[in-house]
């Protein structure tokens, strides 16, 4: 049954004053019996408020662009809107996806993907961690496992997430799946497609990163092919005044190297990837050969401190900089503190030169965009002042980076930006999609955060 404006209104204005009231109330005459049912009943209306969340953002989903939220994309809206995280919006987008209604293309009612579990979440049965063990074990259940076992599974699921705690279901859907695929079988080719990875993760204060995956059989046997020779004893060890990186290693640098394996592994692919961008052989990647952008200022260049920033954002420190700039070809761009370079172009060409591009990377370090995370090796040059179809000029101190999707959202949804005088560039949202949300993107620039923004 579809629902007026004016009742939805209402509805959530009652809401608004329900909580309001309940917020302003004094517990102090309770008993501790009565204070946990009321907790009780408060963490009832917790858990059923995502039942609510679900069909307005599986309706969002519908939408044919989401320029028209003001965003690249939906996660991306809900994580400007609502102010959380753009991993948090994808994962209440993939939850509604699954626990709420969804609409088929002929414009029928569809129910959802989890039913039961669905059922239970709207009664307030069920919280947050019961769902995250429901949806981690079909997660990881294979696709050998028929569909009508899967939704016997998720009525079981659903059922034990009622009558027990997270640890507990947590037991059972482990026993479950055991008993699924107690035989083990192989895994198919879409199985091991899916579960592929290979993540490198934040980078620590000591500068280093952490690095995991899962290989499928092509990839290990790849790799293995690889290492057996570049992370043999004595191959690319940077101990050595020339590491030997081609020719068999002497017996005398094979004998010497105290490196694990695990750290000959390290130092190989390290080798392998050097090697790689020395070739040219990746060729380009927007604009700019495929290879490492550090920036860095003067002062810390000359005094053999301080950390470079690469176009990904990661930091290196100084003396690995001087470093890797001894035997590699990448492009070191230095800043007299805070100044700029300006490099021009005018109206001769419309896309930015190699050196523009070089020291837009070093500058934005990447999208401009307000809370976009996409690092400069993965933008474009977009034309800030004025677009090059309004005449706008090729000049660096009138372009900034932008990714691709955002680069369109001021074609598309009719955003302005402009660098301000400070060198900071600002996204002003149109009227209409204007909710207060910030103008100035400092996820590149950390530092900026601890400073005024006027």
């Amino acid at each position: 049954m579809s629902s007026c404006r004016e009742d939805i209104e209402a509805a959530f204005a009652d809401l608004d004053a329900a909580f309001e009231a309940v917020t302003e109330l004094s517990f102090d005459v309770l008993t501790a019996c009565e204070r946990q049912r009321l907790l009780a009943r408060l963490e009832t209306h917790r858990r059923r408020l995502p039942a609510v969340e679900h069909p307005l953002i599986n309706q969002l989903a519908t939408e044919p662009a989401p320029e028209a939220l003001g965003a690249a994309s939906l996660a991306e809206a809900l994580a400007t809107g609502l102010r959380i995280s753009k991993s948090m919006a994808k994962q209440r987008i993939s939850e509604a996806d699954e626990l709420g209604r969804r609409t088929a293309l002929s414009g029928d009612l569809l129910s959802p993907v989890l039913p039961t579990v669905a059922t239970a979440q709207a009664a307030g049965l069920v919280g947050a961690e019961h769902i995250q063990v429901i949806r981690k074990f079909f997660s990881k259940l294979p696709d050998a496992i028929d569909y009508q076992t899967r939704e016997e599974a998720e009525k079981d699921l659903g059922r034990l997430a009622t009558e027990f705690g997270p640890a507990e279901l947590g037991r059972a859907a482990d026993r479950l799946a055991y008993v699924l695929d107690q035989d083990g079988p192989a895994p198919t080719d879409a199985d091991r497609a899916r579960r592929r990875s290979l993540t490198i993760g934040k980078q620590r204060a000591d500068g280093m990163s952490p690095f995991h995956g899962l290989l499928d059989p092509e990839g290990r046997a790849t790799m293995e092919a690889v290492l057996a020779k570049t992370a043999a004893p004595g191959m690319c060890n940077p101990d050595d005044i020339k590491p030997c990186v081609d020719e068999q290693p002497p017996d005398a640098a094979s004998r010497t190297d105290l490196r694990t394996q695990p750290q000959r592994n390290h130092d190989a692919l390290t080798a392998m990837g050097r090697a790689m961008l020395a070739s040219g052989q990746l060729g380009q990647h927007n604009g700019l050969p495929a290879t490492i952008i550090v920036s860095t200022t003067l002062k810390d260049l000359e005094s053999v401190a301080g950390h470079g920033v690469t176009a990904s954002g990661s930091l290196l420190p100084m003396a690995d900089v001087i470093r890797m700039a001894s035997h590699a070809y990448h492009y070191l761009v230095i800043f007299d503190e805070h100044k700029r370079e300006p490099l021009y172009l005018g109206r001769s060409k419309r896309l930015a030169s190699r050196g523009q591009r070089i020291v837009l990377h070093a500058r934005d370090r990447g999208c401009t965009f307000p809370g976009c995370t996409v690092p400069g090796y993965g933008c474009q040059v977009h034309h800030a002042k004025q677009g090059w179809a309004r005449g706008g000029l090729t000049n660096v101190d009138e372009e900034v980076l932008a990714c691709p999707p955002h680069n369109r959202l001021v074609e598309k949804a009719g955003w302005v930006t402009r660098i301000r005088a400070d060198g900071r560039v600002e996204w002003i949202p149109p009227p209409q999609l204007d909710s207060g949300q910030a103008r100035v993107n400092d996820y590149h620039h950390p530092e900026n955060y601890l400073l005024c923004d006027d």
